[in-house]
């Protein structure tokens, strides 16, 4: 297995698509970059590197639908008829279903209205991602596939394992995968191996919920559900789709949950200082001025929080603002042993 790391400054920084060769199976991606020219030539140049073209590709396992994890997909595919894996939830995107994304655009309208988005950021919002829509590449023809699905690509065996949270379909990739005679629930039988998980972890950032996908219900519940699973797997080593491996990714999956209990502590302090509020005003509050996606990711995250806080009977959603009936709830419980 190869990491490359790939420019973007789109988004989130570096990402990292992998390189997996075999004589006998052939060579497969995980992830792919994004779609800019700077990106394209540098993913070319780095498999021209080690002795591939686009067209030598056999396989593509994606972990999610985001254009910098995506983008690059479908002009490979175009050039070598690779095999695309993603999760059925995110198919329907990077095959740019027209049903599929009118109904995220229209999804997306309601959520900022919701959220009390004011009418020039979202103005801006929509120019932002107007202007970078070139990004998201060329549609791909997408194979789905879902939780537990085991794929054989470049002379490794990936178990699918569904996480999402940042995205309703991403998937975290099992490297070795689970044999016929394992079984996916135990746990146990996955101690000590590594996996591919996009951005379902991220060794720096923590991955945006509420905003990245607002498919997404429940998405914080969903999120530290996902965390979870990763963690009962017990492995050894995570290769994550920005930035280096993480070595302790339990360590860093508890560091992650604690930085949602804070930020969740955070939002109970907005209600209390400052009264009912709308999620565009916690998050002015918790961020401070947005620019570009984060106008979506901003108060996507603090819509996140306040849904999990609904949901748990500490505050109560009324005329598109939350309003706190519980200000002695204990965080820390709601946020680790929430399911």
């Amino acid at each position: 297995m190869d990491r490359i790391s790939l420019g973007n400054e789109e988004f989130e920084g570096r990402n990292n698509a992998y390189v997996l060769a075999d004589e006998d199976d052939g060579i497969a991606l995980v992830d792919t970059g994004v779609a800019t020219p700077d990106c394209r030539v540098q993913l070319r140049e780095e498999l021209a590197e080690r002795g591939y073209e686009f067209a030598d590709v056999d396989d593509i396992v994606l972990t999610h639908h985001h254009p910098d994890h995506a983008g690059l997909a479908g002009e490979i595919q175009a050039e070598s008829d690779a095999t695309v894996y993603v999760h059925e939830a995110d198919a329907p995107l990077v095959e740019a279903d027209p049903d599929a994304v009118t109904s995220l655009e229209e999804l997306r309208r309601e959520s900022l209205s919701e959220w009390g988005v004011p009418a020039d950021a979202r103005e801006e919002l929509l120019a932002f991602l107007e202007a970078t829509s070139g990004v998201d590449g060329e549609p791909v023809d997408a194979t789905p596939i879902e939780d537990g699905d085991v794929v054989a690509v470049g002379g490794r065996t990936l178990e699918a394992v569904h996480a999402p949270g940042h995205t309703a379909g991403l998937c975290c990739f099992e490297i070795g995968g689970a044999s016929e005679t394992r079984s996916g629930s135990d746990d146990a039988a996955h101690a000590g191996t590594e996996a591919f998980v996009g951005d379902a972890i991220l060794p720096v950032y923590t991955p945006n919920v509420g905003g990245a996908d607002i498919r997404v219900e429940r998405p914080l519940e969903t999120y530290l559900a996902s965390l979870r699973t990763i963690v009962d797997r017990g492995y050894a080593r995570l290769w994550p789709g920005h930035r280096d491996p993480i070595d302790d990714p339990a360590a860093r999956a508890l560091t992650i949950r604690d930085h949602h209990r804070e930020r969740t502590e955070n939002v109970l302090e907005v209600l209390t200082e400052h009264g009912p509020a709308d999620a565009w005003t916690v998050s002015d509050h918790l961020f401070g001025d947005l620019e570009g996606i984060h106008i979506l990711h901003g108060p996507g995250e603090a819509y996140a929080h306040l849904d999990h806080l609904r949901h748990e009977d500490v505050v109560t959603l009324e005329d598109g603002e939350y309003h706190l009936i519980d200000p002695d709830a204990d965080i820390g419980e709601i946020v680790s042993s929430s399911h």
